[in-house]
């Protein structure tokens, strides 16, 4: 399943350019589904329905969104639905530890006075993107549209997965878990049960969901769209944000100009704010173009409403005479510029993150990583270990070094042309040597 995660700057006009992709890929009779985790009533306005607030069904594994509204076909919407979802996760985690709360004279909460606690839609959102992936063969979609938040809250969201699971690894390391095994005969000897057991499956449970998580962020069929509103403020965070989703392995796949206004008018106040936006309009190109294309969409003088022709032409004049100045602007008219998702490459790409040869020439190795957007102003690196912590604004990630570079020590480092090089120079005490 093709996963496209669509983000930007604030209020660029994110929600209308994921149901603009979302109606684009269902147009080539891809089954789609839209989820939004907006919790105002934006996304009902944008699509032209009452709610998405409907309660999602009953059942052992509770999906987290709303049940999906058919917009068009081959077309479904949903909410995610934190409350429900996050009532749900709590109470089972309840009944799993219910002897626990007993050993400790605990009452447990009752699904009435649970009320989501702040960071919970994050862990909601991941969810989703993995519930979406585990739909039986024939019932799901080919393509999933998310409308995720701004770019720095996305960036900090994909990359908790990852995070969480380097914390697992750190307090309950596997080497203490494989003493699981006496926790039933120490129960028997102490005479109450050993919480530590429920603590341990508790963990592996995590692992193996985060694990998953992760692996469809990672995925090359998950890419991510960029929306942007032209102009000199936008330049700076669509900057720190490819650094921090290039420092994740997240693919940009498109950047989206969004609202921009017509040329060539007479009005001196709207040709200044046209030509402000053609200019950062040209600066986009410049930075992201070839590799990324770049695709425009014209300000449609309203915000659109509803689906509109699901042809893709809005039309002309309605039954009572409304001329297309007064009809109200559809995402079909939007669906054709923005354009579907690409396919699913048919092979993996090479890994960029890779280690260079250059001992027989300079004496050293050298780890290329791939940074565009970063500057070395907000770029920040520190060896912990067998760890190379690197820090690109407000962004920060732990990488296990190669099992080569472990034997060597940093010698130095230098940004250059969207590459962060890092040389190692190899340790005498911990090379191998030759007989």
């Amino acid at each position: 399943m093709r996963t496209v995660l669509v983000t930007g700057t604030g209020g660029a006009g994110r929600t209308t350019v994921a149901a603009a992709t979302a109606l684009a890929a269902a147009r080539e009779g891809q089954r789609t589904l839209l989820l939004t985790a907006d919790p105002d009533g934006t996304p009902e306005a944008l699509l032209g329905i009452r709610t998405l607030r409907s309660a999602p069904g009953r059942s052992a594994d509770r999906l987290p969104w709303s049940v999906p509204v058919e917009l068009a076909p081959g077309m479904w919407a949903a909410r995610i639905i934190t409350d429900e979802w996050f009532r749900s996760e709590l109470t089972a985690l309840q009944e799993r530890g219910h002897g626990l709360l007993d050993l400790l004279g605990a009452t447990p909460l009752d699904g009435e006075e649970l009320t989501p606690l702040p960071g919970v839609e994050s862990l909601a959102l991941l969810r989703a993107l993995r519930a979406a992936q585990t739909a039986p063969p024939g019932t799901g979609w080919d393509v999933l549209v998310v409308d995720m938040p701004p770019a720095p809250d996305t960036v900090a969201l994909l990359a908790l997965p990852e995070q969480l699971r380097r914390y697992l690894r750190r307090l309950l390391p596997a080497e203490r878990q494989a003493a699981r095994a006496l926790r039933p005969m120490l129960a028997q000897l102490a005479g109450v049960p050993m919480p530590a057991q429920k603590l341990y499956e508790t963990a592996e449970r995590w692992e193996r969901e985060l694990a998953a998580v992760q692996g469809v962020i990672e995925s090359e069929a998950t890419t991510v769209r960029l929306v942007v509103e032209p102009g000199p403020l936008a330049d700076r965070a669509l900057r720190t944000a490819r650094a921090g989703l290039a420092l994740h392995g997240c693919r940009v796949e498109a950047v989206i100009a969004n609202r921009l206004l017509p040329t060539g008018t007479s009005d001196p106040w709207l040709a200044a704010l046209s030509g402000q936006q053609q200019d950062a309009l040209k600066e986009l190109y410049e930075q992201w173009a070839p590799a990324v294309p770049v695709r425009e969409l014209p300000h449609l003088g309203r915000d659109p409403h509803g689906v509109g022709d699901p042809r893709g032409a809005e039309p002309r004049s309605g039954a009572d005479g409304v001329d297309a100045q007064r009809a109200p602007a559809g995402l079909a008219a939007l669906a054709g510029a923005v354009g579907a998702p690409a396919a699913r490459p048919d092979r993996p790409a090479p890994d960029p993150w890779t280690v260079e040869d250059r001992l027989a020439d300079d004496g050293v190795l050298l780890w290329r990583l791939p940074l565009p957007g970063a500057d070395r102003d907000g770029l920040g690196l520190v060896r912990r270990g067998d760890e190379l912590i690197v820090s690109v604004g407000p962004f920060h990630r732990m990488l296990p070094l190669p099992s080569a570079l472990r034997r060597c020590t940093v010698s130095g480092a230098g940004l250059r042309d969207g590459w962060l090089q890092v040389r190692f120079t190899p340790d005498p005490d911990l090379w191998p040597k030759r007989l």
